[in-house]
């Protein structure tokens, strides 16, 4: 199963509340090798994927990648998040 989906599928089990994946064109990470999609050929395609998480949430997924033994570059920023429907008016 590509990383990706499996990244969906287990932040979808820990109960986190929404996530995005994105197919990118091109990248390259900190080996300096360029990635990118081919018109045939996805599998060397760069992804994103991106969560709004709870410090609690994000914890458990870098746990269970940790116990998974995946290794995958990652951002964690400070945020606020919610649904405009939640705001007082």
């Amino acid at each position: 199963m590509p990383i990706g989906e499996w990244l969906l599928q287990e932040a979808k089990k820990l109960g986190v509340g929404g996530a995005t994946l994105l197919g990118c064109d091109e990248g390259f990470g900190r080996d300096r090798k360029l990635h990118s999609s081919h018109f045939i050929e996805l599998a060397d395609q760069p992804i994103e994927v991106t969560m709004a998480l709870s410090n609690l949430d994000a914890k458990s997924l870098l746990l269970l990648l940790r116990q998974e033994q995946i290794n995958v570059f990652y951002v964690k920023t400070p945020i606020e998040f919610g649904m405009t429907a939640d705001i007082d008016g």
